[in-house]
Parts: C-alpha cells; structure tokens; sequence
C-alpha cells in the first residue's frame, strides 16, 4: 500500500479511502463518499433503463467507476479520485462522467498513451494505468481501436471530462483514460464542441462560487450511443455529446446550464 501522508497541503486532491485500494469500479457511486460526492448532493442522474434512483439497472453491463489516479508529488506517492464515470461496456464507452469543477491551472503536455481500467477486464490494479502487453481487454475501448483514425475516419479521442476543466497537473493527466473518452469527429470535438467547452467554462470561472468564494461547479457530461456506427468494429460512435453543470453564483443563487451537439 503506497504511503499517504496524513495531511494534505493547501490545494491537494484529498488521497482516496482504502476502499478504492481494493476496488474502483463499485455497484452504487454512493458506496464511495468521495466518489459521490463529485454529485451535487450525491444525487445521480436519472437515466431510464440505465440508472435510475442511483442504482445501475444492468450491473452486468454498466459500470459505475470512482476514477483513481496514482502520482508522485514531492517524491510520495497519492491514489486520489479524480472523478466518476458510468461505463457502457458493451458500447465500450462511457454513458456519462461527473466531477467538480474547482478552476482551472496552467496547462500540461499531453500523455502520449491513454490509459485504461484494468479491474474492467479481471485486472487486479486498482486504478487506471497503462495496457499490459499480451492482455485482451473485452470489456473497454483500448488505444489500438483509435490507432490512426483521424485520417481514414476523420474521428479522434474526444474527452468527456475535459483536460481544460482541471485545475491541477495530476486532474489534468488522469483525463488521459479510454474510460473518459468517446469517438468524436475531429471538425466537432476541434470546432463548436471545444467554443462551447470554452464559454461554459467562462461561466464557471465568472458565476460560480462556494461558500469560501472559491470556483465551484458539477457537471455531468455524456454520450448518446448510435445504433450500429462503430469504430474498429469494437467502440460505438456516439450520435450527440451533452453536458450540464449547476452551481451557487455569488449571490449564493443556483445557476444551471446545458448544452448538447450531434457528433457529426
């Protein structure tokens, strides 16, 4: 067990429990206070057929997952939930991720490798990390389904939790999980995806505060699977991303929003 120290520093993600050391896909998000509470409330989508009441309807296909991210800082060793995800792994993509917005920092290199889940397929790994050679994975989307499509199906990684939304260098790297992204089309996710992705997060950085006068906002962002267009005939193409988020302004009002866009 990596060793976490006792007391974060000011602006640390907060280490994870001993609960997602064993485990971090889980049946309920609500079995993981951390994990729920990237949820205004802990109160979960309700998605018909899907997640209704918090509760994940076909627990044999869909996964909830409490996004564990491991790094080094100042030479020791954190597991952090970074945010939630519920994966389709039939679809081998996710319906939805959540987390809480708390500002953004300054901008990171991007990762060369995604990573993926690997408790998804019988892996032991408790949180995301790179593939393992020789390893099928039959449950997720891997980095070969993606290798040079951009120029013979014009579709690239599209986040869904974005990289620009994270305020820390170690949020902004565990963006980069196949278990975050969906198969976007390079003009939409390139083009009005990212204007909007932007505005909002103008928004967010304007209108939204806690009760410390800090940014803070929950958003939801997701997929509406196709009927039959896949990737690499593994990874389902989704029709149409959607995204919402809700916050106190200054005033100490709620403020909503959401947005969606046909992936094409």
């Amino acid at each position: 067990m990596p060793f976490l120290p006792p007391r974060p520093e000011e602006g640390d993600v907060l280490p994870a429990s001993k609960t997602c050391l064993r485990k971090c896909w889980v049946g309920k998000f609500s079995e993981v206070k951390e994990c729920s509470d990237f949820f205004l409330e802990g109160t979960t989508p309700n998605l018909p057929g899907i997640l209704v009441d918090g509760t994940v309807k076909d627990q044999n296909r869909y996964k909830p997952i409490c996004q564990l991210f491991k790094y080094m800082k100042k030479k020791e060793v954190y597991n952090t939930y970074m945010f939630a995800t519920l994966y389709d792994t039939t679809n081998k993509i996710p319906v939805f991720s959540a987390f809480t917005f708390t500002g953004v920092g300054s901008s990171e290199r991007r990762p060369d490798t995604w990573m993926i889940e690997p408790q998804l397929d019988g892996g032991l790994e408790p949180d995301m990390s790179l593939e393992k050679d020789g390893v099928t994975y039959t449950h997720q989307a891997v980095n070969q389904d993606f290798h040079n499509s951009v120029n013979p199906t014009g579709l690239n990684k599209g986040h869904l939790f974005p990289k620009s939304y994270a305020n820390q260098p170690a949020n902004q790297n565990s963006t980069f999980t196949l278990t975050n992204c969906v198969p976007q089309v390079q003009s939409f996710n390139d083009g009005s995806w990212r204007m909007m992705e932007r505005e909002v997060r103008k928004v967010l950085l304007k209108q939204c505060r806690d009760n410390t006068g800090k940014p803070k906002a929950y958003v939801v962002t997701g997929a509406v699977p196709s009927k039959s267009n896949t990737l690499n005939n593994r990874v389902n193409i989704p029709d149409l991303l959607w995204t919402a988020y809700c916050c106190k302004n200054k005033q100490g009002k709620w403020v909503a929003g959401a947005h969606w866009g046909e992936n094409k």
